[in-house]
């Protein structure tokens, strides 16, 4: 169970991973409770006023440098100090030690912001967003979780509340007048304001893909037919050996998953199995967790061998777009242009087969003599004849996993849509599930609201379905929310924040 009355402790900082740990205290006694384990060269943290460093020691373990902050001017709300001492466990350990005989306790997971929200400095979603920045590993996600944690996505959501809680006032109001039969809120204005409100809903709702993608990596999986080059590809975009490669069919056997950043974004990518059809059962397991693979992934990389037939990459092709969902964006890529040096049927003198072996540079053996745009032509005229919808923007692209050629388009092809929508919707990026799950409750409050209008639903049924979508936003701040529901969120957070 929360309890807010005592004064808690926690290291705020990793130990031993610098030169300085610093650990957190704060409650209703932290000053007094600093008075008892340190010796101030000067006054005491009781008697200093608030945003003061003071330097001190703690006898036989350390000196240390004290920051005092009193409340409510403070990262929790309440009575606060922060002791920077040397990053020794065995010193932080002492001074937790000290702090807990002179009366604190050891803070819980996500306590010191927990207070923070209950003490009224931020609301549920600034909350949420102080775990999110702390685990931002990318420019992007570090951008959108800072906006959600300076409110700029809180003020965005208590517009829309404010509009809610003004009409559901007048269509109370036409309660008491209802002898009069008057109407306060003008129904015609009430569907124009809830289309209004259900508008910038959707946007947000809409809006919660590329956010939870930001935040968690957008995850991109590289598939296709064996030996295409999938996992070179792979290790080309990582600068590192990564994944195995071989000229042997079927070589990758489970996925392989890497973290890259690109232009502040950062994306997973995914190397999987080769498709074809195997009796070999470890294979075919991994080309069930391709597709997996695929179909969890934001981004799919559509891997074709510019070294076989037209008619084999079509297939390749076929099976990639066919496991597609509307979703889901393509890269279709065309690998191994530095084959493409193109032999001259006239200059090759064994049209007829005498040596029995061809060079992958044949024409007739690969694609290259198509440039890509008549490639990505033939393609999408195949998948018409079989009756796939093409996806939108087909084309291809010419690269070479093994020299790098065409690898820099590449990477500017798959982040330039996700740095385009964070740049222009950073402010109200939705990227947490559970404020999803609270809009797409609101939007479906307010579609009741909406059928009722239309069937003449008296003021009072109206106003309750309104009162509904209310509460379903006020959920994302906090203000109506279940201590099992904060119990979770908080638990999620690192014991010294």
């Amino acid at each position: 169970m929360f309890r807010q009355d005592d004064t808690i402790c926690a290291p705020a900082t990793s130990v031993g991973a610098g030169a300085v740990s610093i650990i957190r205290l704060s409650g209703p006694d932290a000053l007094g409770i600093a008075d008892k384990v340190i010796a101030f060269r000067n006054g005491s943290a009781s008697s200093s006023e608030g945003y003061r460093l003071k330097y001190g020691s703690i006898p036989d373990i350390d000196e240390v440098l004290v920051s005092v902050f009193r409340a409510p001017h403070s990262y929790t709300g309440e009575d606060s100090v922060e002791i920077a001492c040397h990053a020794s466990s065995y010193i932080v350990q002492r001074v937790l030690e000290l702090l807990i005989a002179a009366g604190a306790r050891s803070a819980e997971p996500g306590e010191f912001t927990r207070r923070a929200f209950v003490n009224g400095k931020m609301d549920l979603a600034q909350a949420e967003a102080v775990a999110d920045l702390i685990a931002s590993g990318s420019e992007a996600s570090h951008k959108v979780a800072l906006n959600q944690l300076r409110g700029k996505y809180s003020d965005a959501l208590k517009d829309l509340r404010e509009r809610l809680v003004k009409l559901a006032s007048l269509l109370e109001l036409e309660l008491d007048f209802s002898e009069e039969e008057i109407e306060f809120a003008d129904r015609s204005e009430l569907r124009k304001l809830l289309d209004e409100t259900d508008a910038r809903i959707a946007a947000l709702r809409d809006s919660f893909r590329l956010g939870n993608a930001i935040r968690k990596g957008v995850p991109v999986a590289i598939v296709g037919a064996v030996n295409a080059g999938k996992s070179t590809l792979l290790n080309s975009l990582l600068g590192e050996d990564r994944a195995i490669v071989s000229d042997l069919p079927g070589t990758t056997r489970d996925t392989v998953e890497e973290v890259l950043t690109l232009d502040g974004i950062q994306f997973r990518f995914i190397d999987t199995a080769g498709i074809r059809e195997s009796s070999d059962t470890v294979e075919r397991k991994g080309i069930e967790r391709s597709l997996q693979s695929l179909e969890k992934a934001d981004v799919v990389i559509g891997v074709l061998d510019g070294c076989v037939p037209l008619k084999e990459a079509r297939e390749s092709c076929t099976w990639i777009v066919e496991h597609l969902s509307p979703s889901q964006a393509l890269v279709l890529v065309r690998n191994k242009v530095d084959a493409y040096d193109a032999i001259a049927p006239e200059d090759f003198p064994t049209v007829d087969r005498s040596y029995g072996i061809f060079p992958l540079k044949y024409p007739a053996f690969g694609t290259y003599s198509m440039d890509p745009d008549a490639f990505a032509n033939a393609l999408a005229e195949y998948l018409h004849e079989k009756g796939i919808a093409v996806p939108d923007a087909f084309s291809v692209l010419d690269i070479s996993a093994r020299t790098g050629e065409g690898l820099d388009a590449l990477r500017e092809r798959i982040s330039a849509p996700y740095l385009q929508a964070a740049s222009s919707a950073d402010a109200t990026l939705v990227s947490n599930l559970r404020h999803y799950e609270a809009l797409t409750r609101a939007a479906e409050e307010l579609a009741r609201v909406r059928c009722g209008i239309d069937a003449g639903t008296t003021p009072d049924l109206l106003a309750d379905d309104l009162r509904a979508a209310i509460y379903s936003l006020n959920s994302i701040f906090g203000e109506v929310t279940s201590e099992d529901i904060l119990q979770s969120i908080f638990s999620r957070f690192c014991i010294g924040k």
